[in-house]
């Protein structure tokens, strides 16, 4: 019962309070003035100034709600605004280290020293095989630029592969990893020769004709043996030797060889212009 009377008492309070101040902005309004005014302004100001302070506590996050629908949209679109620009940003890094990859690949071609006493011509690679069963790339040069059947393809690592056939435009090249490609080699450590062939996208190459008594250790550099009737010139780097095995009473070795190009990663090949003449 206590309690409901003093509630009561301060609910009669801030009535009294409260019309005390509206009287006093009326008078001030009309332009009454004088001293006693004056000090009825200041006390009901005083009175209700923590009225004021708890109404702006609890009003305020009433604002700050009103506020924020307010500024969302100017918000999200500011946020579109930076997720456009660091699209933007990526793309153009993306688009540099394209153009510097590039650059790298035509340098590593300027700077060939693979078969140099051959002219060449230089190529994009345009689109590669979709095939599991055949090894092959396309050029964006053909017999427009002097190409032909059976030239030598290679890049600043080594050899690649050969033209397989060509138009005017375009040509198509066979990789040394396709099942029915082979090419001369010789081992630059042993001096042994034979024959390299594809065995796939994926795997080494097979090197048949060399016997089982010579001496071929894994990590030799294998070459081009460029002899005579080879479609290619000599000591074109083919790969690394991976493996060697000698089967019992096999009369030559199982010797399986690592291409020196990834030729998964090709973006421009040279042509040598090897047989054609200048």
């Amino acid at each position: 019962m206590a309690v409901y009377r003093r509630s009561r008492r301060h609910r009669f309070l801030l009535v009294l309070l409260v019309l005390t101040s509206v009287t006093a902005i009326t008078l001030d309004y009309r332009g009454v003035d004088g001293g006693s005014l004056d000090s009825v302004r200041g006390a009901a100001r005083d009175a209700l100034a923590p009225v004021q302070a708890a109404a702006s506590r609890v009003l305020e996050p009433v604002g700050n709600f009103f506020g924020g629908i307010g500024r969302y949209r100017s918000l999200q679109q500011e946020n579109a605004r930076l997720r456009a620009d660091l699209d933007a940003l990526r793309g153009s890094q993306l688009a540099n280290e394209g153009a510097e990859r590039e650059r790298q690949a035509l340098l590593e071609l300027l700077r060939l020293d693979v078969a140099a006493a051959v002219p060449g011509v230089a190529a994009r690679v345009i689109s590669v095989s979709p095939s599991n069963f055949q090894n092959t790339i396309v050029i964006d040069r053909g017999s427009d630029n002097r190409l032909a059947v059976g030239m030598p393809v290679v890049t600043g690592g080594g050899l690649v592969g050969r033209v397989l056939e060509t138009s005017r435009t375009r040509a198509t090249i066979q990789l040394i990893t396709d099942r029915s490609a082979s090419v001369g080699v010789r081992m630059t450590g042993s001096g042994e020769v034979g024959v390299a062939t594809g065995s796939g996208a994926t795997e080494a190459l097979k090197v048949d004709f060399v016997a089982a008594t010579a001496t071929v250790a894994p990590g030799e550099a294998v070459v081009t043996s460029g002899l005579e009737g080879s479609p290619y010139p000599p000591e074109i780097p083919v790969g690394t030797v991976r493996s060697t095995d000698r089967p019992p009473g096999a009369v030559q070795q199982e010797i399986r060889v690592d291409p020196a190009v990834d030729l998964g990663r090709l973006e421009f090949v040279k042509v040598l212009l090897w047989g054609q003449g200048p």
